[in-house]
């Protein structure tokens, strides 16, 4: 499993080089793109396609190939392979095999945002690409914003302003997050600001519109004691009576608290009342 850069070709490492040169062949997410890497390195190594609705099937037909001898190395077009691109199927089956996997660590936009992102809360959640619908991407985001972790997503230019919106309404507009935009790459660009800031931000300049986006957001503060269980009184009869979300949207009108705290305490009065 070999990283690659996600833009500069200087952070190719150099044992990813010489381990694309001496397989017998690479496993490539898209050999057009993989092509242009190895031919900026000299490597002639033959290429095979493995793409997310092949992997299944490729998967089995290079174990078979491991098995007899073969050694076979996995790229995903940029970063590293099986972190929200193809190639976790492939190593899962190779395990299954009984095969030796061999990670040859590199480039990737998460550690690479992360980096950048100033956050001290000690723990992350990495989610990857949320939905592309507005209401699946809420019904997402929901369960997430009281987390105590950092939370990372990764977005595509046709939806980062919208995304940025769901995210501002269900995070809040002063949670503090850094969109790290076309990272390693010559417009690469970091802001980081409350996200009620940056889409505003982003819609003034059609540049931080385009190319690939990495999203961090704050943990959740901590909780003030005694506040969690204030509205239960509300809470608990709209629980009994009506789905979760209707009764948080009913709590909401009747009390005018936060839906975030609303929701994350009706999770857990939910679960006791299923107990």
């Amino acid at each position: 499993m070999v990283a690659t850069p996600i833009g500069n070709l200087q952070d190719m490492t150099s044992r990813a080089i010489d381990v694309l040169r001496g397989v017998d062949v690479i496993a490539a997410e898209d050999t057009r793109v993989t092509g242009q890497l190895l031919k900026h390195f000299g490597i002639n190594t033959p290429m095979i396609s493995l793409r997310e609705h092949n992997e299944r099937a490729m998967a089995e037909k290079l174990v078979l190939r491991l098995q007899a001898g073969d050694s076979v190395a996995q790229v995903s077009d940029a970063g590293t392979p099986a972190i929200s691109d193809p190639g976790a199927q492939l190593v899962a089956a190779v395990h299954a095999a009984g095969l030796r996997v061999v990670p040859v660590p590199g480039a990737s936009a998460l550690t690479t945002a992360l980096s950048g992102a100033g956050f001290t809360c000690p723990h992350t959640l990495f989610y990857g690409f949320l939905p592309p619908k507005s209401r699946q991407r809420q019904d997402a985001i929901a369960p997430l914003t009281t987390l105590p972790y950092a939370t990372v997503f990764y977005e595509a230019p046709h939806r980062i302003l919208d995304t940025l919106n769901d995210l501002a309404n269900g995070f809040g507009h002063d949670r503090v997050a850094l969109i790290a935009r076309e990272l390693t790459k010559t417009f690469e660009t970091l802001r980081r600001a409350p996200l009620g800031e940056l889409l505003p931000w982003a819609e003034a300049d059609s540049n931080q519109q385009r190319g690939e986006f990495v999203i961090v957001i704050d943990a959740a503060p901590p909780a003030e004691p005694d506040e969690a269980n204030t509205h239960d009184h509300v809470l608990q009869p709209l629980l009994a009576e009506l789905p979760l979300k209707q009764a948080v949207a009913i709590a909401q009108n009747i009390t005018g608290a936060p839906r975030n705290a609303l929701y994350e305490r009706a999770l857990e009065l939910k679960k006791d009342m299923q107990t």
